[in-house]
């Protein structure tokens, strides 16, 4: 009832009036509400409404009838879908896929969701708009947390190298924890880091890279860093540098650490 554009929080409150009762807002809107920033703008209001109501979408009111309605969880005093279901069905509208994916590992990283969750849900969900999300949502199911751990998974299974495990906890011959690598080969105890330089190099987390890296020295594991950035830069050169390292981890006694406790 004023000049002006709607504000953010008026424009959702009023799709839901759009919705009706029962209504929740989904797609990129509830993704703010759950906290999670690395998404792209949001635009419309995406709202779930139950299947037999019929409601049309208006303006700037996306309405989608569902005969799966999730059960709501209220953020900041408005009903929204849990994650899983949110980050798919905005996913699904979406033709890039670096932003599908950055949009699905920053849920699994900050374990809003876990993978097993988001495949459950990409399975029963509607299929349409589907294709991207699911080749994004392969490499977190086979472990990486992370874009640039999941641009490894693809830089990995190129290098033609035996299966790798992804983020599993290695200790020492005495059962001491030695660090979580990247990247495990436990055949012959070669470890491969991503290592951001914008964080790894800043404050307490530079000490930290430089203590693990003392103890994958210490108990003679091999370990090759190497930069996100390069992953999809210099793919040939990781390639090689990874085959390298681990011919090298081949041609030396392997140290008496493991996977498995």
């Amino acid at each position: 009832m004023h000049p002006g554009e709607a504000t953010a929080e008026q424009r959702l409150r009023a799709g839901l009036l759009r919705g009706g009762p029962g209504a929740i807002i989904t797609g990129l809107w509830a993704l703010r509400r759950h906290g999670l920033r690395q998404l792209p703008e949001p635009g419309d209001v995406h709202l779930l409404i139950p299947h037999q109501r019929e409601v049309t979408s208006a303006g700037f009111v996306l309405v989608e009838r569902t005969t799966r309605m999730p059960g709501a969880l209220t953020k900041e005093g408005l009903p929204v879908a849990p994650v899983d279901r949110a980050v798919l069905d905005g996913a699904r509208r979406i033709r890039d896929f670096d932003v599908v994916q950055g949009m699905l590992a920053e849920a699994v990283q900050r374990r809003r969701c876990s993978a097993e969750q988001l495949d459950r849900e990409l399975r029963l969900g509607s299929q349409r708009g589907s294709a991207i999300p699911r080749r994004a949502l392969q490499a977190l199911l086979n472990g990486p947390e992370s874009v640039a751990e999941a641009d490894a998974w693809e830089v990995w299974k190129l290098s033609g190298l035996p299966a790798a495990e992804w983020n599993v906890p290695v200790f020492g011959r005495g059962g001491e924890f030695i660090a979580k690598p990247d990247a495990w080969c436990e055949d012959v105890a070669f470890a491969w880091e991503i290592d951001s330089r914008t964080y790894h190099e800043s404050g307490d987390f530079y000490a930290a890279t430089l203590a693990r890296n003392a103890r994958y020295s210490a108990a003679g594991i091999s370990c090759l860093q190497t930069l996100p950035s390069r992953l999809r830069t210099e793919q040939a050169k990781v390639i090689t540098e990874l085959r390298d390292a681990y011919t090298a981890a081949c041609a030396r006694p392997r140290p008496p650490v493991t996977c498995r406790p």
